[in-house]
């Protein structure tokens, strides 16, 4: 290395905390979005009523 010259390849503190940043919100969304899928996949969703359901009201019913 000559003497005096900077070295090319370092990046700038600030750029490097930047990416540092960026990786670490692109790692936290990741997970964020594995654990989402998981929880989708191993919800419960269970089976919608089979019966009942909606009925017609009488008038003095109404009147409340």
């Amino acid at each position: 290395m000559i003497a005096g010259h900077r070295e090319v390849d370092r990046w700038p503190s600030t750029l490097r905390i930047m990416l540092t940043l960026a990786r670490r919100v692109v790692a936290a969304l990741g997970m964020a979005g594995l654990i989402a899928t998981l929880f989708r996949l191993r919800g419960k969703g269970g089976v919608p009523p089979q019966s009942g359901g909606w009925r017609e009201l009488p008038e003095s019913e109404l009147q409340a």
